[in-house]
C-alpha cells in the first residue's frame, strides 16, 4: 500500500571525531576508521512531495551551491530508489544552510533524508540495512545518516558499531573560512598509516586527553596549503577549546569547550555553536 504524503525534513550535518586514514584499496579507494558525530543543530531543510505531474523535479534555495542541478546528490537519491525500488516521481525543495566543501557531509545527508523520505512516502518498508546498501552508492558518509547517531565508521565510511563519547553538556563550535577544500585534494596528498593507538580505544579517554592521539591525517597536507584553515584550529585552542579538530577533509574546524564559546575570528566565516 503507497501512502502518499509531504515530508518537510531537517537534513543535519556531522563532523568527524578522528579520521585514520589506514591504507588504499585495490579498488582505488582508501580503508579509514573515523567517528562520525551529528550536529543536530545545523542543518538543511527538504521538502518533497509526490509529483503530480510524474516527473521528478529539483529545486535550490540558500547557500549557492558549486553544482548544477541535474549532478545534485538529492537527485541522484531519488533516481537511485527510483529504479531499485519502484518508488514515484517527486518534487523536491531544498534550502541550503550547512556549507559545502568543509566536511561535514552536508550533501550526503541531503541525499540520505531523500532516501529515506520516499522510503516513507511511497510505503516501501525497506529496513536500516537496505537504506545503508543504497546510501553506500551515493557516497562515504551517507550510510552515517541513515542511523544518525554517533558512530565508528570504517571501510569507506559505510562499515558502522554505536559509540559513546563523554561530550554530554559540552559546547560544540564549528567555524568555516570562504574557501573550501575538494576530496581530491584532501586525498591527493594524505599518508595513510596505522595508528599507534586504534581510534575506538582513543576516543574512550577524556576529551581533555585527545589532543595528540585523536588525529585527523588530512590536516597536515591541507593545513601546510591552507593556512587560514590552520590559524582556526590554533585561535580555537588559544581561546579554551578542549580538543579542536578539522573534519574530515575540511575546511571546517570544530572545537569541543567546557563553557559556550564566544571567539571574535578576524576572518571572515561561517559559525555555528550547539550544546552537546
Amino acid at each position: 500500500m503507497r501512502i502518499f504524503v509531504r515530508m518537510k525534513v531537517k537534513a543535519n550535518c556531522k563532523i568527524n571525531i578522528g579520521l585514520d586514514i589506514l591504507r588504499k584499496r585495490e579498488d582505488g579507494f582508501h580503508e579509514l576508521q573515523s567517528v562520525m558525530f551529528p550536529v543536530r543543530g545545523l542543518y538543511d531543510e527538504i521538502e518533497i512531495e509526490p509529483a503530480s505531474e510524474g516527473i521528478t523535479t529539483f529545486r535550490q534555495s540558500g547557500i549557492v551551491i558549486d553544482c548544477d542541478a541535474e549532478h545534485n546528490l538529492c537527485l541522484k537519491a531519488a533516481r537511485l530508489i527510483q529504479g531499485r525500488c519502484g518508488a514515484g516521481a517527486v518534487s523536491i525543495s531544498l534550502d541550503k544552510r550547512v556549507p559545502f566543501g568543509a566536511g561535514l557531509g552536508g550533501g550526503s545527508s541531503d541525499a540520505t533524508a531523500v532516501l529515506v523520505a520516499m522510503n516513507h512516502i511511497f510505503g516501501l518498508n525497506l529496513s536500516e540495512q537496505a537504506l545503508i546498501a543504497l546510501a553506500s552508492e551515493l557516497g562515504s558518509d551517507t550510510a552515517f545518516f541513515v542511523r544518525n547517531t554517533p558512530q565508528l565508521c570504517s571501510g569507506r565510511g559505510e562499515i558502522m558499531s554505536p559509540i559513546e563519547l563523554p561530550l554530554a553538556g559540552k559546547w560544540l563550535l564549528v567555524a568555516k573560512p570562504d574557501e573550501g577544500v575538494s576530496t581530491r585534494e584532501a586525498y591527493g596528498g594524505v599518508r595513510p598509516a596505522i595508528p599507534a593507538i586504534p581510534l575506538a580505544e582513543a576516543v574512550r579517554r577524556p576529551v581533555e586527553e585527545w589532543a595528540g592521539v585523536v588525529k585527523n591525517d588530512f590536516e597536515p597536507h591541507i593545513f601546510a596549503a591552507h593556512p587560514r584553515i590552520a590559524a582556526l584550529k590554533e585561535q580555537m585552542s588559544e581561546c579554551g577549546a578542549i580538543y579542536t579538530a578539522m573534519s574530515g577533509s575540511g575546511s571546517a574546524v570544530f572545537g569541543v569547550f567546557e563553557d559556550e564559546p564566544n571567539i571574535e575570528f578576524e576572518q571572515p566565516i561561517f559559525t555555528h555553536k550547539e550544546r552537546l
